[in-house]
């Protein structure tokens, strides 16, 4: 009965609800591919953890919300791969700017195999496979993050010579990723040919909850309340 009736507030409340928080994609187009169109050149940024190779990207999360986050999805490919080659994900989440910013979580994460999403080609070379791109997924210890401005930053390990490849969103729109070399700070990537900087793919998931407003929190304290009394009820009955 008591588990019921907390069920029950908290639905009524509306606090929490499963979802994928956020998505800084596409990774592909409609037609799974990521194509590079000129004058672009660069196919891919190097994320590469042997070599000390990060990249980064940032977003927000809004006012009034609090984010549990509980796995995080990250996307690249190694060149002549025929199948899924990463292992393991360098992260770490900041606050504030991507170099100087507060770390507000991170880790070394085995990651598993999202799947194919699609490839890397070129406008004359649509039906190129040799950059397959793979969603990694990383089941991350669960935390939380509220309201504010974030940089995720991460790095892959790979089986392959080749990369691992960070591909751009496949809208090639304009942004402020950017990508850190061994022992350098994060500065803005551009791509070689266009000399446009980039957004990277990734997806942050877990459980989204509003902040209660005065009026939740005192439906919360009622229900409390009639819990503390039928389990008194019952002690003073039995």
């Amino acid at each position: 009965m008591k588990r019921l009736l907390v069920l029950s507030i908290a639905a009524a409340c509306g606090l929490a609800n499963a979802a994928e928080l956020y998505n800084n994609g596409p990774v592909v187009n409609g037609t799974g591919l990521s194509v590079l169109t000129s004058p672009a050149t660069t196919f891919g940024f190097g994320m590469n953890t042997a070599a000390g190779i990060s990249v980064a990207d940032d977003f927000n999360v809004a006012a009034g919300q609090v984010w549990n986050v509980q796995s995080l999805d990250f996307f690249g490919y190694q060149t002549g791969s025929t199948g899924f080659t990463f292992s393991n994900a360098t992260w770490s989440l900041v606050s504030g700017d991507v170099n100087t910013g507060t770390v507000v979580a991170s880790g070394t994460t085995a990651v598993t195999n999202g799947g194919l999403q699609g490839y890397r080609v070129t406008e004359t070379t649509l039906t190129n496979t040799q950059r397959g791109i793979y969603k990694a997924s990383a089941d991350v210890a669960d935390f939380s993050l509220s309201e504010g401005h974030y940089w995720l930053r991460w790095s892959l390990t790979g089986s392959l010579a080749s990369g691992p490849w960070q591909p751009p969103t496949s809208d090639a729109r304009v942004g402020n990723a950017a990508q850190a070399l061994s022992g350098a700070s994060f500065s803005t990537i551009t791509d070689a040919g266009s000399t446009l900087s980039v957004e990277l793919p990734f997806a942050i998931n877990g459980i989204t909850a509003a902040v209660p407003e005065p009026s939740t929190y005192m439906l919360m304290l009622a229900g409390g309340l009639a819990v503390g009394a039928i389990a008194r009820r019952r002690r003073q009955q039995g």
